[in-house]
């Protein structure tokens, strides 16, 4: 499990906010931050809403054999629940940067981070009294946003 952040930050400009254990696939929430990454917060907030509304796709960069292409995307796909998860942290890191008195319209995000977290085991019932392995994945969430000029 993941204690802290990764990255470190000015506490006078910047503002932070973790997500840990969120019931997430690994690589679509690494899509959609790679997405998001370096955006400005209200963009990214919109962009993220888009996704959850399937309006905008989210490019694929990996593993993305045999997925149908998006109009003006190449091949994507609309990710809801990574997209709501990340939109949840970054709300959260954008209340922490206004309860610090900065400007959020003016805020980008400097810092995204997606790393694995536990894995919840489980198992889905077969035929012939067997079972299958049915593990839920879940990912440690980071996102350091900061002031630019």
């Amino acid at each position: 499990m993941v204690s802290g952040y990764t990255a470190t930050a000015d506490p006078d400009t910047t503002a932070k906010a973790l997500g840990k254990e969120m019931p997430v696939s690994p690589k679509f929430a690494r899509e959609v931050a790679g997405m998001i990454r370096g955006m400005k917060v209200d963009a990214a907030r919109e962009a993220l809403e888009d996704v959850i509304d399937k309006k905008r796709a989210v490019p694929l960069k990996r593993y993305n054999k045999r997925v149908s292409h998006k109009p003006g995307v190449g091949p994507g796909r609309y990710p809801v629940k990574a997209a709501k998860a990340i939109l949840g942290v970054l709300d959260s890191a954008a209340s922490n940067a206004e309860y610090k008195g900065l400007d959020v319209g003016s805020m980008a995000i400097s810092t995204i981070s997606v790393s694995r977290g536990r894995t919840i085991p489980g198992h889905m019932p077969r035929a012939h009294g067997r079972a299958t392995q049915w593990n839920q994945e879940t990912v440690n969430l980071e996102i350091i946003i900061e002031e630019v000029e």
